[in-house]
């Protein structure tokens, strides 16, 4: 006679993951998820220093032979150097210009993208830097750079956000649809080691992070569960499908001289992964109703939780313009840029790739970065990041489409 088990909670578990989507027993598990970037952190010497470029890119391409030899798919492998304005020192932003564009050819060749950090050191003005960073968006193709707009100890940069505005303007009049703007963010209290572009800066010895484009996995656990059952399910899938990348990446560690400086568990999403469908799976209604909130807190919670070393935002990506149900959402009038900002007090990393008019007044521009600067600060330290695209030509409610095959068609933004 076949006995009860005393544990039903434990059997209802073992069956609802049964019934996960690509779930099997003695057969390989589909992945519901990409590694978005295995990013190496390393310091340049100074503009003579190619070598370290191409060691790391080199340890990269290792790196990622392993993981897609064990199933994974990685879209992109990344470099992240300590802030430009370091290794700069007293040298003329011409001879950074010409140095940036021989590592960018090198990136080129190689499929790898840079980011060099902060162009300036916080709270410092530069006279025309807009002009300069227009000139790297336009010599280069790979390289991504960043203003910091606060920090944890000089608090917020009022000059940067001067900066950081006047940098947003004069990139939105490059090439069409605001899309230069794409390589360069604003950070708020950002720590080093972020393996996400273009927010990503180094700090310490040589090291990598991985970054996770996640949100199969939300799909696959919230068509099934809903609640505190679809957080406890949420954890237990995330931990469940990230322990392995860990493993590899310590193994990664001891056999070589990088260090392993943990996962961004971000929900990262691309076209074919959405974040808003996932959100509005859990909560039955459109983005930007009711409970949209609480589904983000609920979210980040998890994946603040989880038992691996974290890295970087390790927070909910809401990126308007990567995301087709977001972007449908904005277009909807769904949801404001001001609530975007309150969904990352309390989950989000900040205003990503959000669609704005083109003719957006520097001043308000500044407010809003201010708005940023001052959330990164109130919970003791916050990491955000800013990437505004203002579209040239285009006012509130009109539709705009984009040449880069990432991005996907929008209405234009009202911001107030």
């Amino acid at each position: 006679m076949m006995r009860v088990s005393k544990h039903p909670f434990l059997i209802f578990s073992f069956i609802f993951f049964l019934l996960l989507p690509g779930f099997s027993i003695g057969q390989e598990e589909a992945f519901p998820f990409r590694i978005r970037t295995i990013t190496a952190g390393v310091n340049i010497a100074d503009f003579s220093d190619i070598e370290t470029i191409r060691d790391a890119i080199n340890f990269l391409k290792t790196v990622r032979q392993k993981y897609t030899d064990k199933g994974y798919e990685v879209q992109t492998i990344r470099i992240a150097t300590q802030h430009l304005h370091e290794y700069r020192r007293t040298r003329s932003f011409e001879d950074a210009l010409s140095f940036l564009q021989k590592v960018d050819a090198i990136a080129l060749e190689e499929n790898v993208i840079i980011a060099v950090g902060q162009v300036l050191p916080p709270d410092t003005e530069e006279p025309n830097i807009e002009q300069w960073v227009e000139r790297l968006l336009e010599t280069t193709q790979n390289i991504n750079f960043s203003l910091g707009i606060s920090s944890r100890r000089l608090g917020i940069h009022h000059s940067s956000i001067k900066t950081a505005a006047k940098v947003i303007k004069r990139l939105s009049t490059i090439g069409e649809g605001g899309e230069a703007n794409f390589r360069f963010a604003a950070t708020a209290a950002c720590p080093p080691g972020i393996p996400f572009f273009p927010a990503a800066y180094h700090q310490g010895p040589k090291g990598f992070a991985l970054g996770i484009e996640s949100p199969g996995i939300l799909l696959q656990v919230f068509e099934k569960s809903k609640g505190e059952e679809a957080k406890y399910y949420l954890k237990k899938a995330l931990q469940d499908y990230y322990e392995p990348l860990e493993a590899l990446a310590k193994e990664v560690a001891q056999e070589s001289d990088y260090r392993y400086n943990g996962i961004d568990v971000s929900t990262a999403p691309g076209l074919e992964a959405s974040i808003g469908q996932a959100i509005e799976m859990h909560t039955g209604q459109p983005f930007g109703s009711v409970s949209t909130l609480r589904t983000c807190a609920m979210i980040t919670d998890v994946l603040k939780n989880l038992n691996l070393k974290l890295c970087g935002f390790s927070g909910l990506m809401l990126p308007v313009i990567e995301d087709e149900v977001l972007a449908k959402r904005a277009s909807e009038g769904s949801y404001s840029v001001q609530e975007l900002l309150l969904y990352s007090a309390v989950s989000g990393t900040g205003l990503d790739v959000v669609p704005l008019p083109g003719q957006t007044p520097t001043e308000v521009i500044e407010g809003l970065l201010e708005d940023v600067a001052a959330l990164s600060l109130k919970y003791t330290s916050k990491p955000l990041s800013v990437r505004l695209f203002l579209i040239p030509g285009k006012e509130t409610g009109d539709l705009v489409s984009f040449k880069n095959p990432y991005l996907t068609p929008v209405k234009v933004m009202k911001i107030n």
